[in-house]
């Protein structure tokens, strides 16, 4: 791994935060801004990195040539920033979503279209394989935004630990959401219940499936990307397009349901600002969709500008 020093850690932990601020907004992926920000391969390396054979490293040669061999700096910065950002923005966003929806959406939808742009712009060589790839990914994801979540809910040990694992693993693909995939498999309220009542070990089993789902994934991804990275790359430039329908602005509430003391919505429709029940706020709108666009440009000059240096 590459050499670093603070300024470039305080960096890594800034990209961390706008991670953590993309999974406290149910629809968008931690997953998306990591790509953006250039840190996405780095981040699955490092990941992947920790298994067996890192853990006889620890053991035969001791920690710091563990910690180097799993890019530990690199995980504490990232993790870190992830932490703070849901420790502390968490209520900031969730209030803007429920007072100020549109707004929160739109500056994610340009956000979002932005990164369809610079994704696909990694892809190297088109073929008929890369094409349908990109077609596949984007109708799966569209797929997936569409789907009604379970009417049963399920707490079972088995049940909690496949959802820890799936939901991990939606959280570092980019375009889907963590928090919408626990919603469709009618985990959401079960983990808010073991979150609240301190369920040690409802939680214990929740984050077990988390970790064998992040390291099983990451290490599928890393291998795609070894093997198939034009591929690979349309599939998640899809996933990022489908997913748009998810964070459309303006919706109309069909369905909704309480989880505790918190509203989530569990059917909606996506139309356009003439139709929506409520202010469409039409300007403020446009002027933060196209805030969004800006900082993804913005943030590709400026990591194209300091890999030239």
């Amino acid at each position: 791994m590459q050499q670093r020093k603070l300024k470039h850690y305080l960096i890594i932990t800034l990209k961390g935060i706008a991670m953590g601020a993309a999974d406290v907004v149910p629809g968008v992926s931690g997953g998306t801004i990591a790509f953006i920000s250039g840190i996405y391969e780095e981040l699955l390396t490092s990941i992947s990195s920790i298994n067996l054979q890192t853990l006889k490293i620890l053991k035969t040669q001791g920690i710091k040539v563990f910690w180097k061999a799993i890019n530990g700096n690199f995980l504490v910065a990232l993790l870190s920033g992830i932490f703070i950002s849901v420790l502390s923005l968490a209520k900031l966003i969730s209030w803007l979503l429920e007072h100020k929806p549109v707004m929160v959406w739109s500056f994610f939808f340009g956000l979002v279209l932005a990164s369809i742009l610079y994704v696909g712009r990694q892809i190297t060589k088109w073929n008929p394989l890369v094409v349908i790839a990109l077609i596949f990914g984007s109708i799966l994801a569209f797929y997936i935004t569409t789907l009604q979540p379970l009417i049963t809910e399920n707490s079972s040990p088995l049940f909690m630990f496949l959802a820890g694992a799936l939901a991990i693993c939606a959280m570092i693909l980019p375009g889907i959401s963590g928090a919408f995939i626990l919603v469709l498999l009618g985990a959401y309220k079960p983990v808010l219940d073991a979150v609240h009542n301190r369920d040690v070990k409802l939680l214990g089993i929740i984050a077990a499936g988390a970790i064998v789902g992040l390291l099983t994934f990451s290490n599928i991804l890393k291998w795609l990307f070894a093997h198939y990275k034009n591929s690979t790359l349309a599939i998640l430039t899809g996933f990022i397009l489908g997913s748009l329908n998810k964070i459309w602005p303006w919706k109309n509430v069909i369905e909704s349901k309480m989880f505790g003391d918190k509203l989530v919505v569990i059917k909606d429709a996506s139309v356009l600002p003439n139709a929506y029940k409520g202010n469409p706020e039409l300007f403020w709108a446009i002027l933060l969709a196209i805030i969004g666009f800006i900082i993804i440009i913005l943030l590709e000059k400026a990591a194209n500008f300091s890999a030239k240096k």
